[in-house]
């Protein structure tokens, strides 16, 4: 098209809300005006040009200024490739919630997302688009047509006879959908006219001055040794060459004031600066874009610099941005090597840093590396030209047990698919590089010549920066996309370890980053800021009052008596609120609330309420572990973010900045720069925030590998079995062949650029280094007691999810087994685990759910359950005491699954991985749920029987509130099969709600459950049951009696409730039946019933009736699994209905 994409805007637009339009301006306006925004879409002013995101189902815009003869154009730069409608609309059309540009009888758009043009009817028409792709919006009033182009290609003409005539306008328009977004700027072609002239008379007066500047630059060369060499630029200033600074200041004179224009910086600066990059070599092999640099900051005028300056970093971001991606991703090279180019000159860099990178751009775009959307795009097919994909999964999208033999021709394919992938991240290294280049270059806290070192503005806005996207998560228009955050966190951890490694290498006694954590302090002394985030504690006011005595007795921390009672006067409503709410909840909600709730295994923390103390606590702080004297209380500075000074951070003469308040159990050595733990602390925050929910999303590009693979691999079955006469359905499955093979030949090629971008072996050891600082973290703030309260509840968030995604996303491609120290590591975590999920410091209901299911998860697979055997023994043992407190007045369901995980391969019948009557009724059902493997752990088993037996009031008090849940649970499931039933039998057409059927389907497994959870007591301890010399025996035995008597009266009677449920076969009951709830029972009685002693033969005659009729009558087929039967043994067993009392 020949003008530069950040133009000067073609108009500003207005919002059109349904049954209004905006004012008609004179096309002679000097300045259209902007409408007051709306709900619908958001509008944006960058770098003059006008960006617009959308925040409805389908809203429109138009702009101000109209066009009524001649011919026009204006482009549209594609933000997002998602459902937008692009053109022309006159006064008289009215857009709404459905309809939008296109939809209207006077109204004319393009949609490169269905690849069709749209005028009351729709055809196809054009190509599709993609991010990053320019559309011309061409309009001929002469002759009456409409076309369009796509990146500078006409796509023809899309309409023809469209009204003309007295009264008859078009606007530019567009509608798009939610969240999508473009940006306007105009563009010329010849024969059409911009909606605002190019400013043609300021770029000739531009280009000449830079020319003379040119020619000036030349004298700064001198030759030596046949060479050209530049001379420096302090000779000029300090030693002059008059008539050469007299001359560039007479030329900067005119030049400055064309520099603060937009178009001028892009199309005239921004080049030049370019072109002297294209000669190859380092940044620092080009030290002329350093002196012009310094000529700017010495002939023009401050104001002119800072607007320059904006222009150019705010051009080259969006250059970033939407150029397209090209094999060797030049084009992003080009400008990543002149951004750090222009953040090398130290003045230049901290303006930049103060006013603009985190203020008026979202700099974090510079550190992003964008997916393609097509292959095509980013030249994928020369680079990857074999494609490959694993065949490791069965039917059931499960991987397989077998460890089939690769074929030659597979193995072939694999290495070539290899070979692709290491090109492809060899390109990918070297703009990665580059990107952690410019964050040292910000990163550095050395240049304190003109000011503050750049580290502590970085530090400040960077902190800003957490606390607009942790306090804004609703907020989309402010939030930073999390496909971004993953990028500036990986680079941000490699500028981040440099710095540490760094600091060690001048200071030996220092850690290195291996052994990075964050220390405790950061979290109670009042000089980090965590806004809202909650503490594990709960709220920073509260734990201030009533840990202020720790405070003084640890870290020497007195805090303000004035702060104390202005936090008891804000908080006492919300204290009074809280403790309402808690009382209120019931005991059943609390274990069916439990139970059905969202796994918070990958959920983001609890984001408290505001607290205005939070950052600038007033706190008076002595010298280290010395007696408090009242002469020696000060009051600390109140200080907030952004006046913090490299002081405040560092420290000085006795000062220890960030580090005031070390706990005695603290060591007195040096960690790294204090600086350096805070932005550790921001990147754990970083990753909290929404790197891990970004990690999980992308791997939803691996799971359509292989549900394809496994469609391509049925198909080539059914090919290979279709008989030779039907050739109609052997031609059919061709072409689905062809259409399956197609989509893994394209997804495989995106799959390698997401391994290489996001899921590479060097991006999971930034995230497993990441899980270490946790742990680390961790384990020091345990140790201060008390003031572990104050740690942040992320830090426990991202220790379970960054290992959660090291397991479950970076395979198979890479092992976490690779990982060094991966076996101690884990062990570690596990220790946590073990130790916090009942930690009466932790008070938040999320937290403590989050860390019981990470335990729940731990013990379900065999590696993670032997870190949790390795464990200390005192502190296994603690856990199993914790798991066995009674159940009331708390979530008890997790803890009751726990217990069952242990067990799980050791019970009754109970080694299944998939539910044998399912087996039976539907064996080549897919959709069967799977069950983990079993992995029991007899050495927790040992522990538990030993608490049960030495302990006289545990054991009473843990089973006597495992039979009331038992109760509570079975009832509630009876209840709701009543209602099921009763709704079946209407003669109107009755659907029982899908809640209702999932409600009652957890009761039925909590049922389950804790009736293994009684078979595993009775097994491991039976004399708690049997021992009558115990006080408590007899009264448990008895109420064990009676509960089973009521779950074998409900299950086994012929033809009863229980029956004609199961028999209905609802969707979402499949687990409720005979052979889960009978063999659970049959369990218990096969322990129990051995152990029965003469003086309790009463007891077997008069409280279990149904349970003996049952055992022995021979219910239970011969085929029932047994306890010593092995796995492969299994055999599903149906339970016939026996009356009870025969």
């Amino acid at each position: 098209m020949g003008s530069p994409i950040a133009a000067v805007t073609c108009s500003l637009l207005v919002h059109c809300p349904p049954g209004q339009t905006a004012p008609l301006p004179s096309l002679t306006d000097d300045e259209p005006v902007l409408g007051e925004p709306a709900s619908a879409v958001t509008i944006s002013l960058v770098c003059s040009s006008v960006q617009v995101i959308g925040h409805s189902n389908f809203g429109s815009i138009r702009a101000t200024t109209c066009v009524y003869k001649g011919k026009w154009i204006y482009e549209v730069l594609i933000s997002s490739q998602g459902l937008m409608q692009i053109g022309w609309c006159t006064l008289n059309c009215r857009f709404n919630q459905e309809e939008g540009v296109g939809d209207t009888p006077d109204s004319y758009a393009y949609d490169g997302n269905r690849v069709r043009k749209w005028n009351v009817t729709t055809t196809n028409y054009g190509k599709s688009w993609a991010a990053g792709d320019i559309v011309s919006c061409l309009i001929d009033l002469d002759e009456g047509t409409i076309a369009f182009c796509l990146n500078g290609v006409s796509l023809g003409t899309a309409f023809d006879n469209i009204t003309r005539g007295a009264g008859m306008a078009y606007f530019p328009a567009i509608s798009l959908s939610f969240k999508e977004s473009v940006a306007f700027n105009f563009g010329s072609l010849e024969g059409y006219h911009p909606l605002q002239d190019m400013p043609s008379v300021d770029l000739i007066k531009a280009h000449k001055l830079l020319g003379c500047q040119q020619a000036l630059y030349l004298l700064w060369l001198v030759l030596q040794e046949g060479k050209l060499v530049e001379k420096d630029t302090s000779t000029w200033q300090l030693q002059g060459e008059p008539t050469v600074l007299i001359t560039l200041a007479h030329i900067f004179n005119h030049f400055a004031p064309l520099m603060c224009k937009v178009y001028l910086v892009e199309d005239v600066l921004m080049n030049f600066l370019l072109s002297i990059l294209e000669q190859g070599g380092a940044v620092e092999a080009h030290p002329l874009i350093q002196q012009l640099l310094d000529l700017m900051w010495l002939l023009m005028e401050d104001y002119e610099v800072h607007e320059c300056l904006k222009q150019l970093l705010m051009s080259l971001l969006r250059a970033y941005r939407f150029s397209p991606i090209i094999p060797d991703l030049g084009l992003q090279i080009h400008y990543l090597r002149l951004t750090a180019a222009i953040l090398k000159h130290e003045k230049s860099r901290k303006y930049l840093l103060n006013n603009v990178l985190f203020d008026v751009l979202r700099s974090v775009v510079f550190f992003y590396i964008k997916s393609p959307l097509r292959v095509e795009e980013a030249g994928l097919q020369e680079l990857i030209p074999t494609t490959w994909w694993p065949n490791r999964f069965t039917k059931e999208g499960k991987e397989s047990k077998e460890v089939k033999e690769e074929s030659a021709e597979e193995r072939l394919r694999r290495r070539a698919y290899d070979r692709g992938c290491q090109r492809l991240k060899k390109r990918i290294e070297v703009v990665e590089d580059l990107q952690v280049q410019i964050l040292k270059l910000l990163l550095n806290n050395r240049d304190q010549g003109g000011g503050e070192a750049s580290r502590y503005i970085f530090l400040n806005k960077f902190r800003k920066f957490l606390q607009e996207n942790a306090s804004n998560r609703g907020n989309l228009t402010v939030l930073c996309p999390p496909e971004y955050m993953v990028c500036f966190l990986h680079r941000l951890i490699s500028a981040l370890r440099c710095y540490w490694d760094g600091y060690r290498a001048k200071n030996p006694a220092a850690l290195s980053s291996e052994e990075a954590y964050v220390p405790p302090q950061l979290f109670y002394n009042g000089k980090v800021d965590y806004f809202d985030l909650q503490r594990l504690g709960g709220l920073l006011s509260h734990l201030k009052k009533t840990l202020k005595d720790d405070l003084v007795l640890k870290a020497n921390i007195v805090i303000d008596p004035a702060e104390l009672q202005a936090v008891t006067m804000d908080d006492l409503d919300e204290d009074e609120e809280s403790a309402t709410s808690t009382a209120q909840r019931p005991i059943a909600a609390l274990a069916i609330g439990s139970a059905l709730s969202r796994p918070s295994w990958l959920s983001s923390p609890t984001l408290g309420r505001a607290n205005r103390f939070l950052s600038t606590a007033a706190v008076s702080l002595m010298n280290p572990r010395r007696p408090l004297g009242a002469l020696e209380k000060m009051k600390a500075r109140t200080l907030n973010v952004e006046q913090r000074t490299e002081e405040d951070i560092e420290g000085s003469h006795g000062n220890e900045g960030l580090l005031l308040g070390r706990p005695p159990e603290e060591l007195e050595q040096p960690i790294t720069e204090n600086s350096l733990l805070e932005i550790l602390d921001g990147i754990v925050m970083m990753y909290n925030l929404s790197v891990h929910q970004q990690l999980g999303k992308m791997v939803g590009v691996s799971d359509d590998v292989n549900e394809y693979a496994l469609a391509l691999k049925d198909t080539e079955e059914k090919i290979s079995r279709c008989p030779k006469r039907r050739r109609d359905i052997y031609e059919e499955l061709v072409k689905s062949q062809k259409v399956f093979s197609e989509k893994l030949n394209h997804l495989s090629r995106r799959l390698a650029w997401i391994n290489v971008t996001i899921y590479s072996k060097e991006k999971m050891q930034d995230i497993y280094w990441l899980l270490c600082v946790c742990i680390r973290t961790i384990e020091h703030g345990d140790r201060t007691g008390s003031l572990f309260a104050f740690m942040p509840e992320f830090y426990l968030s991202v220790a379970m999810n960054s290992y959660s995604a090291l397991k479950n996303y970076f395979s198979p491609v890479h092992s976490m087994e690779e990982l060094p120290g991966y076996e101690d590591t884990l062990t570690r975590l596990a220790a946590i685990l073990a130790k916090h999920f009942a930690d009466s410091r932790i008070v938040g209901t999320d937290i403590r759910d989050s860390l019981m299911q990470a335990l729940a998860s731990y013990v379900c697979y065999p590696h993670s359950l032997r870190a949790v055997e390795r464990i200390p023994e005192e502190q296994r043992i603690t856990m199993m005491r914790n798991l066995l407190a009674p159940y009331e007045q708390r979530p008890w369901a997790q803890t009751n699954w726990i217990l069952v995980r242990l067990w799980r391969g050791c019970g009754f019948g109970y080694r299944y991985t998939r539910l044998p009557h399912l087996l039976k009724t539907k064996p080549e059902d897919a959709n069967l749920p799977s069950l983990q493997k079993p992995c029991p752990s007899t050495l927790l088993q040992q522990h538990m029987a030993t608490l049960l037996c030495s302990d006289c009031e545990m054991a009473p008090s843990f089973l006597n509130s495992v039979l009331n849940q038992l109760n509570w649970a079975f009832s509630e499931f009876i209840g709701m099969i009543q209602e099921i039933q009763q709704a079946a039998e209407r003669l109107e057409r009755n659907f029982v709600d899908s809640r209702q059927l999932k409600v009652c389907a957890t009761c039925f497994d909590l049922s389950v459950s804790l009736l293994r959870v009684l078979e595993m007591t009775i097994t491991l301890a039976p004399e708690i049951f049997l021992d009558w010399s115990r006080p408590s025996s007899e009264l448990l035995l008895r109420r064990l009696a009676q509960l089973l008597n009521q779950v074998l009266n409900r299950v086994t009677a012929e033809r009863n409730l229980f029956d004609r449920v199961v028999n209905l076969r609802l969707p979402g009951l499949e687990s409720v039946d005979h052979y889960p709830i009978l063999v659970a029972v049959t369990g218990i009685l096969v322990q129990l019933l051995p152990g029965f002693q003469a003086s309790q033969v009463g007891l077997l005659y008069t409280a279990l009736p149904a349970c003996l009729s049952w055992l022995f009558l021979g219910c239970l087929r011969k085929d029932t699994v047994l306890p010593g039967e092995s796995e492969e043994q299994l055999c599903p067993c149906s339970v016939p209905n026996t009356p009870l009392n025969e």
